[in-house]
């Protein structure tokens, strides 16, 4: 027998948790603030309706469904099943952290403070979270997902690294980062660069970090949608000089090419979605590339 679904309910701790867990009370936590000419009250709301709507969500679960909670600082080391139906409870980044760790599981973006998010991935109010999964069971499927392209980077020893709105290499400080840039399509041209980083993003992106560097150099580069298998990228303030150039800086990659960065300096990162914390480490000589991801996220519209 197949096992039955299980909702996994992905949420984050709220500003207030992480006060209380830093202050002890509620009351030292409200000094601290007041301190500073903040109130408490605000803070402690946001929290009580992250909480009410975390439990509406949670009785809208199917009986016969199994359930399961992962807060994001663990998933990490939560392992997601392929009858995983993925309930993101919270912000637009939250779905971001949450995706690299899925293979085709449906997700469904609920906004547990609506007005405070874009709404551009927690599409959903909890009241909706009944039916939409009452559809999902019904028809085996997401019903009306949408394929959101991933961006994938993957190393010359095989370290792979996934993302839903960009990948960004380069320094893990402010330094200049020194490496050769090509694009293979099909032959490489490459270049020498000096810049402070490089930035390749999917039309989910290319409504954050990706659009600033866009509209920053007045850019006529099309950006791509979410669901389209195309990726734009950038360099950051490159540098001409009588050994690096300026001249690849800015272009769309389809699904098959890739941007191929050679390292050449002491130290590299690559990390998505802004998750420094879990970055490749890139060294001298070492090559990567970074293209259209295999994997896509499948966002119940």
């Amino acid at each position: 027998m197949s096992l039955a679904p299980r909702a996994v309910l992905v949420h984050r701790t709220s500003e207030y948790e992480a006060l209380l867990a830093r202050h002890g009370t509620h009351g030292q936590a409200a000094f601290f603030l007041s301190s500073r000419g903040r109130s408490i009250d605000d803070v402690r709301e946001r929290h009580e309706r992250n909480r009410r709507a975390l439990a509406e969500v949670a009785a809208a679960v199917p009986l016969q469904w199994r359930q399961a909670r992962v807060e994001r600082a663990d998933l990490d080391r939560f392992l997601f099943g392929p009858e995983d139906v993925v309930v993101v409870a919270g912000q637009d980044g939250l779905v971001a952290n949450v995706a690299k760790y899925l293979d085709g599981q449906p997700v469904i973006g609920i906004d547990t403070d609506p007005g405070r998010n874009a709404g551009v991935l927690v599409r959903h109010r909890a009241a909706d979270a009944r039916a939409l999964l009452a559809a999902v069971e019904r028809t085996g499927a997401a019903t009306g997902a949408d394929e959101l392209t991933m961006v994938e980077a993957v190393t010359d020893d095989a370290q792979r690294l996934l993302a839903l709105n960009e990948i960004y290499l380069g320094p893990p400080g402010h330094q200049t980062a020194r490496y050769t840039l090509a694009v293979e399509d099909p032959e490489p041209a490459a270049e020498p660069q000096a810049s402070s980083g490089v930035l390749v993003g999917t039309g989910t992106g290319a409504t954050g970090w990706l659009r600033s560097l866009w509209q920053q150099r007045s850019s006529a580069l099309p950006l791509p949608v979410p669901t389209d298998p195309r990726l734009a990228w950038f360099v950051r303030e490159a540098w001409p000089s009588p050994t690096t150039g300026t001249t690849r800086v800015e272009g769309v990659l389809s699904s098959g090419q890739s941007l191929r960065l050679t390292v050449e300096s002491d130290r590299l990162v690559a990390f998505g979605d802004g998750m420094e914390s879990d970055a490749l480490e890139l060294t001298w000589g070492q090559t990567v590339r970074v293209g259209v991801a295999r994997t896509a996220l499948r966002l119940v519209g």
